[in-house]
C-alpha cells in the first residue's frame, strides 16, 4: 500500500470542519465526490465498528481507533460490505486490510488546517488522487459557510403540513421542544417582509423567550426563508414533495454559544414536535 497525504486551509474553526466532516447531511455532500449517496451507519466514537456505504449497500467497515473532537479522526479499515453485510477476509481483502484513514484538525487564528493521510492500493491510488481534492474542496465550502440541516418526513398532504406551519391555531401546539414547554403566543404575518413572533416558555414559567423574524421569500407549497430579528442569521424551510410524503428541511445559521450538535438537537427536537403533530391531528 502507498499512502496519500491531503492538506486543505478552511476559513471556519476547526468546530464547523468537524462538523463538516461528520454531521450526516454534510457528511453526503462531500462524499458525494466518491459516489452520490455515501453515507456512514453507526456511532462516531473511538473504539467503535462504523460501515462506510454506499446506497446500493456495497462499501466497507472500519475500525475508530482514536477520536479526539474536534482535532482528531482516525479510521483502520478491516473489510468489504455487500448488500449492508459485512464479508470475510478474502485474499482480496488482505491487499488492503488494516490500511489507515486519518483526519487531523490544527486551528490557528480561526483558520483550521485539514490533513488528511490514507493508505490505498495501487489499483485506488488515480482515483482516489482525483476524488480526494473534489471531496475537500465541497467540505470547504460547507465548513466556510456553515448551515445546520434539520429534517424529518411527514405522512400527510402538502396543504396540510403547510397549514399546520404556517397558521397560529397550529404553531401553539407544536412550535417547543419538550412536553415541559409550551408556545403560549405565535404571531405570523406569512408574506415577504413580513414579521412573525413565537413566544416560547416553560411551563413552569422559570424560562421564556420570544422567537422573532422577518420573512425574506415566501413560494407556498415549497419553501420559506427568514432572517431572525435578534441578531440576522437566516432560515431557510423547504418543503419538498416526495411519494408518499412531505419532507421538511431547516437549514439554519449557527450562533456562537452553544455547539453546533447542541443546537442541532434542539431545532431537531421542534421539528419532531412538529411532526408529531402533523401526523396525529385531523
Amino acid at each position: 500500500m502507498q499512502r496519500l497525504s491531503f492538506s486543505i486551509s478552511i476559513q471556519a474553526p476547526a468546530q464547523h470542519v468537524w462538523f463538516a466532516l461528520w454531521d450526516d447531511f454534510h457528511y453526503r455532500k462531500w462524499t458525494s465526490a466518491f459516489c452520490e449517496g455515501s453515507y456512514v451507519a453507526g456511532e462516531l466514537a473511538e473504539g467503535n465498528k462504523v460501515h462506510f456505504l454506499a446506497p446500493d449497500g456495497g462499501g466497507m467497515y472500519s475500525h475508530i481507533s482514536l477520536m479526539q473532537q474536534p482535532e482528531k479522526m482516525y479510521f483502520s479499515h478491516i473489510g468489504e460490505l455487500k448488500n449492508f453485510e459485512e464479508q470475510p477476509i478474502t485474499e482480496e481483502t488482505k491487499a488492503w486490510t488494516g490500511a489507515k484513514e486519518h483526519y487531523t484538525l490544527t486551528e490557528n487564528e480561526g483558520v483550521t488546517t485539514l490533513v488528511l493521510e490514507t493508505d490505498l492500493v495501487e489499483a485506488h491510488l488515480e482515483y482516489f488522487q482525483a476524488a480526494f481534492p473534489k471531496g475537500l474542496a465541497i467540505l470547504k465550502a460547507e465548513a466556510e459557510n456553515m448551515y445546520v440541516t434539520v429534517q424529518t418526513e411527514v405522512k400527510a398532504p402538502i396543504e396540510k403540513v403547510w397549514a399546520y406551519w404556517t397558521e397560529d391555531k397550529h404553531i401553539t401546539q407544536w412550535c417547543f421542544a419538550s412536553e415541559d414547554w409550551h408556545a403560549p403566543k405565535s404571531e405570523n404575518d406569512l408574506q415577504v417582509g413580513g414579521h412573525f413572533l413565537t413566544r416560547m416558555e416553560a411551563k413552569d414559567g422559570s424560562f421564556g423567550f420570544d422567537l422573532k423574524g422577518t420573512y425574506s421569500a415566501v413560494t407556498k407549497h415549497e419553501h420559506i426563508a427568514y432572517s431572525s430579528m435578534e441578531d440576522g442569521r437566516k432560515v431557510r424551510i423547504d418543503f419538498l414533495q416526495k411519494e408518499g410524503h412531505i419532507l421538511v428541511q431547516e437549514h439554519f445559521e449557527p450562533e456562537s454559544e452553544n455547539s453546533l450538535e447542541l443546537q442541532k438537537g434542539g431545532w431537531q427536537a421542534i421539528l419532531t414536535n412538529f411532526n408529531t403533530y402533523a401526523e396525529r391531528s385531523s
